[in-house]
């Protein structure tokens, strides 16, 4: 099979498209997936790129997994003895490791089938982002109806779903983004929307109960006085800015305001449950733009400009067929 190598960490350009041996069912609760799309996240140009958190984990020197993505949409080809949920044929979406590459074998526990009103496209811009968006929000924040909740970066892969479950949990939405976007997160359930490149939201002396940070330009200390008493700053960018941890540890030193980092957990229920929420049209993935598989590079560095808008595809060139 076809799959996007990085043998060694650096530019966009260290990606390489080759053959590698296909994976098989090794364990009984795996499934084979034909992948159709996947989605382009930016922890995949981190890894990439080999910050120092991920080379602790994929090597120091050079990366130990090679193939990239963490997003997957597909057809099941084959299924572990033990799959209760799944059977070949079935269109699924969900999260596994190395999914740049024509076939994956991902636990069932981090699939779902496809919601029925979306493209494979679609699907794979899913799990990550929205996984991220829903558990910052509702198992972090646990946000409530009336809550005010202000999302930075709201035009992102994150973003845009934070500001649509937002609004779904019952909150009033403040989002932050550039000059292009503004009537677009509007049409996504923002209440309130503020151009970053004309007016830096904590100087308006407003307060919120919630800053989620979907791109980690802020920094706890920055939005200290835009939190209520006991408002809540998230991010999941441990990379950005530097000193994130060091502002989590110290948080509590300004009363009863937190900073928290947050790092998806992906699992089939959050899946579920955004399955359910797409199929009702109360969420929608929104695509910037689908990059042909073969244009690896060009996806990449598109990515790490930081100006997505939604989220970036790959497309698989496989005979896949939508029903």
């Amino acid at each position: 099979m076809r799959a996007a190598i990085h043998s060694t960490y650096g530019p966009p350009e260290v990606m390489e498209i080759k053959d590698v041996e296909q994976p098989s069912i090794i364990d009984d609760d795996r499934v084979m997936i034909k992948v159709h799309s996947a989605s382009v996240n930016a922890l995949d140009y981190l890894y990439r790129k080999g910050y120092l958190p991920t080379r602790l984990e994929n090597g120091l020197t050079k990366p130990k997994n090679s193939i990239l993505g963490i997003d997957v949409a597909g057809t099941i080809e084959a299924v572990g003895k033990n799959v209760q949920k799944f059977n070949v044929g079935d269109h699924v979406f969900g999260s596994c490791f190395g999914s740049h590459a024509e076939y994956v074998s991902p636990r069932e526990k981090f699939l779902s089938h496809m919601p029925k009103n979306v493209t494979f496209e679609e699907a794979a811009a899913i799990p990550c982002a929205a996984q991220t968006a829903l558990q910052a929000l509702r198992d972090v924040a646990q946000v409530k109806q009336g809550q005010r909740v202000l999302i930075y970066g709201a035009s992102g892969g994150v973003g845009h779903f934070a500001v649509q479950l937002a609004r779904y949990f019952g909150a009033e939405v403040t989002a932050v983004c550039s000059t292009s976007n503004l009537e677009w997160v509007k049409e996504l359930g923002a209440h309130h929307v503020i151009d970053y490149s004309k007016e830096d939201f904590v100087g308006n002396g407003k307060k919120y109960d919630v800053i989620l940070d979907a791109v980690g330009k802020r920094t706890f200390f920055s939005c200290l006085r835009s939190l209520t008493e006991n408002g809540i700053y998230i991010t999941e960018h441990l990379f950005y800015p530097k000193y994130h941890p060091v502002q989590i540890m110290i948080s509590s030193l300004f009363g009863s305001k937190k900073a928290k980092i947050h790092f998806t957990k992906p699992n089939d229920k959050d899946l579920d449950f955004l399955r359910s929420l797409v199929e009702e049209e109360k969420l929608r993935p929104v695509i910037e733009k689908c990059f042909p598989f073969e244009q690896i590079v060009e996806a990449h560095r598109h990515v790490e400009s930081g100006r997505t808008k939604g989220k970036v595809v790959l497309t698989f060139n496989n005979g896949a067929e939508e029903e």
